[in-house]
């Protein structure tokens, strides 16, 4: 808790600091320090956990190369600035699948550490949809069942959830 406060504090003077390195530094970046000294940016990420009327659950590859690439994972993805989870939500179904969720709920909320990566998950379920999925990013895509989501790889961040649907 106390990193991320550091860490908003450290993103206000991103300006100036950046100014203070590049007389320095030729190529400054304060990402780098940051990181440099052991602090992580934890990152927002908002999942849609999409069930169909056969009670078939969407799951795409994630590609290769991305964090934790070759394994699947329900849509989703980074909550954007000034942006809320569901509403985070919403976008990346219409981004990555062309679906409108119409009836969902939070699930639940997450931090987990990748070790390289810190991460606030919100996971929402979504009873129901209108449009028909379609893989907007060229991923492969399955409906699987329920008792099915354990013979595929998912990033280790999404077990506890997986275990409770």
């Amino acid at each position: 808790m106390l990193a991320s406060l550091l860490i908003l504090q450290l993103e206000k003077l991103v300006p100036t600091i950046n100014a203070l390195l590049s007389s320095i530094f030729p190529t400054p970046n304060i990402e780098h320090l940051i990181n440099g000294i052991g602090i992580m940016k934890i990152i927002e990420i908002s999942i849609a956990i999409v069930k169909n009327r056969e009670n078939l659950f969407l799951i795409c590859l994630r590609p290769d190369n991305v964090h934790q690439g070759g394994k699947w994972e329900f849509p989703g993805g980074k909550v954007k600035e000034n942006e809320t989870p569901e509403q985070a939500m919403l976008r990346e179904l219409k981004e990555e699948v062309a679906i409108t969720a119409v009836d969902y709920r939070l699930l639940e909320r997450m931090f987990f550490d990748y070790g390289d990566k810190q991460l606030n998950l919100s996971f929402f379920l979504i009873n129901q949809f209108t449009g028909d999925a379609f893989a907007n990013e060229g991923q492969l895509m399955r409906w699987v069942k329920k008792a099915d989501l354990q013979k595929y790889t998912f990033p280790d961040a999404n077990a506890a959830v997986i275990a409770k649907l």
